[in-house]
C-alpha cells in the first residue's frame, strides 16, 4: 500500500528480513484523553494480528515441493473492493487475483497477502506471494519448468484487465519455498491523503481523500507525530476486533506533509511563482490556492473573461490544501493508523492540543 491508504491510499513497501535490527527502546504507555473521528473512507493498516495469522501460516506451510513461489507486488483502486480478504459474495483483491491466476495455469491457487486493506483503500504497492505448479496441458501430469517472471506479470495482468481493469501486477520476482509474504516484510508504509478547504471535493478527488472543511495547523499536527514515534503501549490505538497478542508498536515514522493537490495544472503565472533555478516546480501554498481575477458585478462584456462573485476567475476551482500523513513501522494494531489520523485531524482543527490529546503514562 509504497506498503498506498492513499489515498486514501495506503501503500506498503517491503524489504527483506534483517535480523541485525536494534532491539526497541523501553515501552512506554501511550494514550488518548479523548477519540477522534474516524476518517471517511480511510482503510486499516496491515494489523499485523498474530492470533488471525496462524491459521494462514499453516495453510501457507502446506506447499506443493513441485510448485514454484511467485513474490507478487500489486497496486489497486480500492473503490469497487471490500478490502483485500477473501469474503462470501463480496469482491475483494483476494478473489480477483486468484480467480486471474486459475485462469492463467487452468488450476485453483492461494494468494497470501502482506498486507491487509479495508473496503475503499488503494494500494500503491501491496505484495503478496502465491504458488504456481505449471501443468503441460498436452500431457495431463507433466510438470513443467516453471514460467519465467515476466511471463506471470504480462499473463495475469491479462485476465486482471478483463476484470474492472481496477488492480495491477507491477512485479513478479522468484522466491524461496518458505518465503512468506506477511511474515518476511520489514515494514509497511501508509499514507492518507487530506483536503483542507470550504470548496467541496471534486469528483476526481472523492474517493482518494478526506476532506477537511477546516483550515489545519500543520505545525501543530508535526508536534503530535513526535510524540507518536517509537516504542510505545498503542492501546487507545486499536479498534476492539484487534486479535494482537501485545498492544506493544514501534512506529518508525510519523510524518505531516503538505504537498501538490491532485490534477494540478498550473497557470503560466503560478509556474512563474513556483519554478526553480532548474526548472523544477517547488509547492508553494499561496500559488497554489489563490486565484486571479478582479471583483466583478457578474456581468460579461465583449472580450472580458466573466468573473464570480468571489473575485475568481468563472468556472475556476479554488484548490484545496492538500495534506499527506505517512506511516511506516514493521507491523500495526488494527486500524492503528486510522485512528492516529483521526487524532492527528483533531489537532490539526483545534478539537484537541498536544497537552489534552495525548497523554504518556509511567
Amino acid at each position: 500500500m509504497s506498503a498506498t491508504d492513499p489515498d486514501p491510499a495506503a501503500a506498503s513497501t517491503k524489504r527483506p528480513l534483517d535480523s541485525s535490527l536494534a532491539a526497541p527502546s523501553p515501552p512506554s504507555k501511550l494514550q488518548r484523553s479523548s477519540e477522534p473521528p474516524e476518517p471517511a473512507s480511510a482503510g486499516n493498516s496491515d494489523g499485523a494480528t498474530e492470533a488471525a495469522g496462524v491459521e494462514s501460516e499453516a495453510m501457507a506451510g502446506a506447499r506443493n515441493p513441485r510448485a514454484q513461489r511467485y513474490l507478487v507486488a500489486v497496486e489497486y483502486v480500492g473503490t469497487r473492493f471490500s478490502g483485500s480478504q477473501q469474503q462470501p459474495n463480496q469482491r475483494t483483491v483476494v478473489g480477483v487475483l486468484e480467480e486471474a491466476f486459475h485462469r492463467f495455469i487452468g488450476q485453483p491457487v492461494s494468494i497470501f497477502c502482506s498486507s491487509r486493506t479495508d473496503a475503499g483503500v488503494h494500494a500503491l504497492s501491496n505484495v503478496c506471494h502465491v504458488d504456481v505448479e505449471r501443468i503441460s496441458k498436452r500431457r495431463p501430469g507433466e510438470v513443467l519448468p516453471p514460467h519465467e517472471p515476466g511471463v506471470v506479470k504480462r499473463a495475469v495482468n491479462h485476465f486482471l484487465q478483463k476484470n474492472e481493469g481496477d488492480i495491477m501486477v507491477t512485479d513478479v520476482r522468484c522466491v524461496a519455498p518458505d518465503f512468506h509474504a506477511r511474515y518476511k516484510a520489514l515494514e509497511r508504509t501508509y499514507h492518507y491523503r487530506l483536503l483542507s478547504g470550504l470548496e467541496p471535493t471534486s469528483v476526481f478527488e472523492k474517493n482518494s481523500a478526506w476532506h477537511i472543511p477546516e483550515d489545519l495547523d500543520i505545525e501543530s499536527m508535526k508536534k503530535a507525530c513526535s510524540i507518536l514515534v517509537g516504542h510505545h503501549d498503542f492501546s487507545s490505538f486499536r479498534a476492539a476486533g484487534c486479535q494482537a497478542n501485545s498492544p506493544m508498536r514501534t512506529l518508525d515514522e510519523l510524518t505531516v506533509t503538505e504537498v501538490f493537490p491532485f490534477m494540478f495544472f498550473p497557470s503560466s503565472l503560478e509556474r512563474s511563482e513556483m519554478e526553480s533555478s532548474d526548472g523544477s516546480l517547488v509547492y508553494s501554498r499561496t500559488a497554489a490556492t489563490e486565484s486571479s481575477g478582479k471583483i466583478s458585478n457578474g456581468s460579461c462584456k465583449n472580450g472580458e473573461k466573466p468573473e464570480s462573485e468571489e473575485g475568481k476567475e468563472f468556472g475556476k476551482r479554488l484548490r484545496h490544501r492538500c495534506v499527506v500523513v505517512t506511516a511506516r513501522a514493521r507491523s500495526f494494531l488494527y486500524h492503528q493508523v486510522r485512528l492516529m489520523v483521526g487524532l492527528l485531524k483533531s489537532v490539526g482543527t483545534g478539537d484537541l492540543t498536544t497537552e489534552d490529546g495525548l497523554v504518556f503514562c509511567p
